[in-house]
């Protein structure tokens, strides 16, 4: 496996893990997950620190283990450059639709990988 094979596989794990309901529920997770620089822009259009969004994480769309759950499509990743990650894919929650992209970096001789970004955009009900 390629160098950069293995760092998009690695970055897409991450990505999973921040959807799964235990992980968006426990802060300590999640902060492992979660660049100190992290920066969202959301389907919302609102704009999030890495605080804010480890505080409001536990209350999001997908945290509680019944209800909806993200369902995952299409991931695509290139390694942009030694620790930098770019994925881009599509999320169904509840019936909505999103297109995703998220910055991974991985900084240190032991870091692990960590979203740095995230951005994502609702697709309209009738678009393909």
């Amino acid at each position: 496996m390629s160098r950069e094979t293995e760092d998009v596989r690695e970055a897409i794990a991450g990505e999973l893990r921040l959807m799964d309901p235990s992980v968006r529920m426990s802060r300590s997770l999640a902060r492992q997950l979660m660049d100190p620089d992290f920066v969202e822009v959301g389907a919302s259009g609102r704009r999030w620190t890495y605080d804010e969004m480890l505080a409001a994480l536990p209350e999001l769309d997908g945290a509680a283990e019944s209800s909806p759950r993200y369902e995952p499509s299409n991931f695509t990743g290139v390694l942009l450059a030694p620790g930098l990650v770019h994925l881009t894919y599509e999320t169904m929650l509840d019936g909505a639709r999103a297109r995703r992209s998220s910055l991974w970096r991985k900084q240190g001789a032991a870091a692990t990988w960590q979203m740095y970004y995230h951005q994502a955009t609702p697709i309209p009900p009738d678009s393909v």
